[in-house]
């Protein structure tokens, strides 16, 4: 086998190897679809709930509110004039949108200092811990994305005070988010994938 040959197989192995994936699932509206597609999806989140016991559905629902399942979304850039660009909204990325901040605690808490929010693996993992810690400290339920939604997007001290109440498109959201993980829930038990 010549050289050649031997480092355009590496090559085509080694990209071929984890990465982040730049486009979403073909289906959205459908959960069966989407870990037919994407079974790594499907195994991460299965893990996710196994070590945390936030469901499945309640996972997909809050991704695809947060990133549509693309592994490298970021907010939109904000600007001044109308054109000269003056940074992100905010530092959220990744599957989970998980903000520097957010993520760095997750980071330091349960020893994963590799971690990449563009790695589906670590973006459930990171949305199970968070979603954990927020049954533990405001007692809302593992399944109930809509609560689990606003203390995601609020933050846990947003949610107990409340901030939310001020923003009905916030609330018109977490109702989606409810509404989808309701129906990813269904459709995963119709095709035996949970």
């Amino acid at each position: 086998m010549s050289s050649i040959l031997r480092a355009v197989i590496l090559l085509t192995f080694v990209a071929s190897c984890g990465g982040t994936e730049a486009t979403a699932p073909r289906d959205l509206e459908n959960a069966c679809s989407i870990a037919d597609e994407r079974p790594h999806y499907l195994r991460a989140m299965r893990k996710t709930e196994r070590r945390y016991g936030i469901p499945i559905a309640v996972q997909m629902a809050t991704i695809h509110q947060e990133s549509k399942f693309i592994g490298n979304a970021r907010t939109p850039l904000r600007f001044a004039l109308g054109v000269i660009p003056m940074g992100r909204q905010s530092s959220a990325y990744g599957y989970s949108q998980a903000l520097d901040g957010t993520w760095d605690e997750y980071k330091e808490q349960t020893g994963k200092r590799r971690a990449k929010r563009d790695d589906i693996e670590d973006a459930t993992d990171f949305m199970g811990w968070y979603m954990d810690q927020t049954t533990k400290r405001l007692g809302i339920s593992r399944g109930d994305a809509r609560n689990q939604y606003l203390a995601y997007h609020e933050g846990r001290t947003g949610y107990r005070n409340g901030s939310y109440n001020s923003k009905p498109w916030l609330m018109t959201v977490a109702e989606r988010v409810q509404t989808r993980a309701v129906l990813y829930d269904a459709q995963l038990r119709g095709c035996r994938k949970i």
